[in-house]
């Protein structure tokens, strides 16, 4: 069955509208996810690694937000952010554990706690930034369980996918960092200790957080207009096309 010109205006319309819908009710989902940000990925390097935190308990502001380190990782330097206390937590190995210059801990740091001085509103994002030292095995992937307390109720960003699995597919899945090659570059790949980053350094890592979705969003924006456009056109030439009384 051939369609008429305006039957097949109309069919791409709804076409157009419908593929746009599903694209945005997607990147609305995946925009949720507390996600970690790394600026560098080298094994044996440090990075600066920025959470970015979204609502997480509807309309209920974020009170608290629990970051535990991966095993691999001994420490972590937290950077202030002005809108948040924060509170390194350690814990008791089980045996002492030799580092790569042959000496020796018995504690690490297990948690990082972001208190915040006043409730983040659900509309708007921050971001928390930590120094880590990555450590020397390229293509792990280290984990980083995230509890998101609210002013009523929680969301606790912990599961881990399985093999194969998607990690937007996940409900609640931990930010995660892949760590990768070492740089041949001795600079670039053993970066800076930790803390020793510039002000600038941590207020890029802090932007580009905040930032991404503001960006994204306003991508949709113009999808939507796009399509919205279509929408009139379609109705336009029907208009035209309608007979004259």
């Amino acid at each position: 069955m051939t369609l008429s010109p305006v039957r097949r205006a109309l069919t791409a319309t709804a076409v157009a509208g419908g593929t746009a819908a599903l694209m945005l009710a997607g990147v609305s989902g995946a925009s949720a996810h507390v996600g970690a940000t790394p600026d560098k990925t080298a094994a044996n390097s440090y990075a600066l690694v920025t959470f970015g935190i979204p609502h997480g308990c509807d309309t209920f502001g974020t009170t608290r937000v629990t970051i535990t380190l991966p095993a691999e990782l001994n420490d972590a330097q937290p950077t202030v952010n002005p809108n948040w206390t924060v509170e390194r937590v350690e814990e008791q190995l089980p045996e002492p554990k030799t580092l790569a210059d042959g000496s020796s801990i018995t504690k690490r740091t297990s948690r990082i706690v972001y208190t915040a001085k006043a409730p983040l509103d659900p509309h708007f994002r921050d971001a928390l930034v930590l120094s880590v030292k990555l450590p020397d095995t390229p293509g792990k992937t280290l984990y980083f369980p995230t509890l998101q307390n609210c002013e009523q109720g929680q969301t606790d960003w912990a599961t881990i996918p399985q093999e194969g699995q998607d990690h937007d597919s996940v409900k609640s899945p931990a930010p995660s960092v892949t760590v990768t090659e070492a740089v041949a570059d001795g600079h670039a790949a053993s970066g800076a200790p930790a803390g020793t980053a510039s002000a600038t350094t941590h207020d890029l890592a802090q932007a580009t957080s905040v930032t991404d979705d503001g960006a994204q969003a306003r991508s949709w924006a113009g999808l939507v207009a796009g399509v919205g456009g279509l929408v009139l056109g379609g109705l336009a030439f029907l208009r035209r096309r309608a007979p004259q009384q």
